[in-house]
């Protein structure tokens, strides 16, 4: 078992506030006319025009809605969407950010573990997306449209938000607290049903800071933001952070255009580049060389860094890919390789104020489920099974720490190796398999192509593992090959094998495995165990 304390006190001037009076701050400390966020349709606001359309919408939407009342955010990645979450926390209302991405059924599970009554969003996101059909089975919610708000704006709105924008706005309106809920975020579904995480503004503001604390990065660098803001990699890493630090961002609409984000870095000028593995190895994949020369880092979170995509960037574009870790849970990051910190094939060390602990898994030589605590933390989950209520953090050791269900591994000058999900391993023959090891063997088969494992229980034979792929002509036999060369257990080859299409994913990139869990149950087994 192993624990680490703070190694750096945390700046209590930064995380005592909300996140509307830390964009007031940045706008001060940086200037109200200092261009700070563009997007995809030539939108481009200073602080000082980003600010007052905040208010204006804060102030529309406060006629709709009361109090620490959540309110389901469906919009894309622009700048209208920023502003709309800047606004309602600071006439205290609770953003919901819904994944568009999913189908009814979840998004309707979302909107009943929050207790939402209200939905906003675009008459022309819905029609561009087909969401029409997923928000009329919506029953009991309302749906408000960002075009009708527009004719609900009078000139008294507009002049009081230039008031309030002049003044400072800190003495008009509702006070927000900073332990107050600021989001709720939803976890991908991709394991089991969505839980709703809410995070207080002093959690994302305390996980801001402690990634400031390690990453160098500053006002002349420009951050190209692609992943979707209900993801909290993209809400928090990606955007608030640089809005508050007085960075420049460029919000872009779908992080699966592999051939037009490219293009659109290079002409954008942007310095640091985020994405998962999949996302990143496909832009790598689709640019020029030219396209990525003004790009200082990348940063890969949000699932397994393949080493192969490492390596990519490394002899395509002498570029670093910094991986990092963290959970929704947790505001989202929990450790981070930095450029005067990194170790290849691990995450990098924990933040400054992460207190962790390693509890044993039996049948497992190495390192343990880590539980994690710190000023980063959510408040608590939104369950469906219990809609509205918070259910505080809490794990086996006590109230006030989160079992992340991840197996690790740290080292002694603590770095940090994911060594699987606890769920995510399969016991064969007595042996602790782990399904990231499975899925390793597959990429060193078969590199250009895209893999899953899951376990599956065979009638009489216990658990065994399926590997799902899209490359048509993978066989186990290559399998083998592959393991004896990576010096792998030959109990980590898939025992079997489906082909796939492709490989369902959720919009933040990951693997979703509960629809693969469905799919070996329609699929007749290709190869029997041994």
């Amino acid at each position: 078992m192993g624990r680490r304390k703070a190694r750096r006190r945390m700046n209590s001037g930064f995380i005592n506030r909300t996140l509307f009076s830390a964009l007031l701050d940045a706008a001060d400390q940086y200037g109200y006319r200092t261009r700070i966020i563009e997007d995809v349709h030539g939108n481009a606001d200073t602080y000082g025009r980003l600010i007052r359309i905040s208010l204006v919408l804060g102030r529309l939407l406060a006629r709709h809605t009361a109090e620490l009342e959540h309110v389901g955010v469906l919009l894309p990645n622009i700048n209208a969407t920023v502003s709309l979450l800047m606004g309602l926390t600071a006439w205290r209302r609770i953003p919901a950010l819904l994944n568009y991405s999913a189908d009814a059924e979840a998004m309707h599970h979302a909107c009943t573990a929050a207790a939402m009554r209200v939905i906003i969003t675009s008459r022309k996101f819905v029609a561009a997306v087909n969401l029409d059909q997923c928000l009329s089975a919506l029953v009991g919610i309302r749906v408000i449209y960002l075009e009708d708000l527009r004719r609900e704006l009078t000139w008294r709105d507009r002049l009081k938000a230039v008031v309030e924008a002049f003044f400072g706005c800190r003495r008009f309106g509702p006070r927000p607290l900073p332990d107050d809920p600021a989001v709720v975020l939803f976890t991908s579904g991709s394991e089991g049903v969505a839980k709703g995480v809410v995070l207080s503004h002093r959690a994302l503001l305390a996980n801001i800071w402690q990634m400031r604390e390690v990453f160098p990065f500053d006002r002349d660098d420009k951050f190209f933001s692609p992943l979707p803001v209900y993801h909290s990699y993209g809400l928090t890493a990606c955007v608030l952070m640089p809005l508050l630090a007085g960075t420049p961002i460029y919000l872009y609409i779908n992080p699966l255009h592999y051939h037009e984000i490219p293009a659109i870095v290079c002409t954008q000028r942007c310095r640091v580049l985020f994405g998962t593995s999949t996302f990143l190895g496909q832009y790598a994949r689709h640019a020029r060389v030219a396209d990525f020369a003004s790009v200082k880092y990348v940063i890969s979170g949000g699932e397994k860094l393949d080493e192969k995509v490492v390596m990519l960037w490394q002899e395509r574009f002498g570029l670093q890919v910094y991986d990092g870790y963290g959970c929704t849970e947790c505001a989202p990051v929990v450790a981070l390789n930095v450029p005067l910190a990194h170790r290849l094939g691990t995450v990098g060390r924990f933040l400054p104020g992460i207190e962790y602990r390693l509890v044993p898994i039996e049948g497992l030589g190495r390192g343990g489920r880590l539980l994690v605590r710190g000023p980063n933390l959510m408040l608590g989950y939104y369950l469906l099974e219990q809609p509205g209520k918070l259910w505080p953090p809490q794990a086996e050791i006590g109230r006030g720490w989160h079992d992340t269900g991840d197996i690790v591994e740290v080292t002694p000058d603590g770095y940090v190796s994911i060594l699987g999900r606890a769920n995510r391993f399969a016991k064969i023959a007595g042996e602790m398999i782990p399904l990231d090891m499975v899925e390793q063997i597959a990429r060193q088969a078969s590199p250009r192509h895209q893999h899953a494992a899951i376990v599956e229980v065979v009638s009489g034979s216990g658990e065994s593992t399926v590997l799902f792929t899209t490359d048509p002509d993978l066989s186990r036999a290559s399998l083998q090959h592959a393991a004896r060369l990576l010096g792998n257990h030959h109990l980590a080859v898939a025992r079997r094998i489906v082909h796939v299409a492709e490989l369902p994913r959720s919009g933040s990139g990951k693997t979703d495995y509960m629809k693969l869990n469905s799919l070996s149950l329609d699929h007749e087994k290709i190869f029997q165990p041994d």
